[in-house]
């Protein structure tokens, strides 16, 4: 399948992201089993594509979500993809751009092949001088097939 078609049938993003190695993943998936490298590459092309989008068409990062999903926004416990796209497009800030320091994945379950992603780095709004550190977890849950979605999400400020 060509990449375009998942796009124009708007398929979630990331299955966008994965489905050109999927190939290599899906043998593995079928016994549960990544090798680090394997999860590494899937953590490392999710935050590319995620922050890509956050910072360029923040609509579209509702695409990454299902109901079920929740977010941990600075404290605020939110359920559900419609209630977390309408938080993260009703930030005080328009445009902004992530800086990734460092990315983190490990395998969360071995009988759902799950992954979690901890990212730290740092968010330029526009306007401002100095930018704000931050980090981020995301834990990614396999959705039929081919793709992943973001089942839990936990963001935080670091101050001082």
């Amino acid at each position: 399948m060509v990449v375009s078609h998942f796009i124009s049938k708007a398929i979630p993003c990331f299955h966008i992201l994965v489905w050109p190695i999927w190939g290599v993943l899906k043998e593995e998936r079928n016994s549960i089993k990544m090798d680090q490298e394997q999860v590494e590459m899937v953590g490392r092309m999710f935050v590319d594509r995620y922050y890509q989008l956050f910072d360029n068409d923040r609509a579209s990062v509702s695409l990454f979500y299902q109901p079920s999903s929740m977010l941990n926004f600075e404290g605020q416990k939110i359920l559900g993809v419609d209630n977390i796209s309408s938080k993260l497009n009703q930030l005080p800030f328009e445009k902004c751009r992530h800086d990734i320091s460092t990315v983190d994945s490990q395998p969360s379950s071995t009988s759902t092949g799950s992954i979690v992603v901890f990212v730290s780095g740092s968010l330029q709004l526009v306007g401002e001088e100095h930018s704000l550190r931050f980090n981020q977890m995301f834990h990614l849950v396999p959705f039929g097939q081919e793709s992943f979605f973001v089942q839990n999400d936990i963001f935080r400020l670091n101050y001082g």
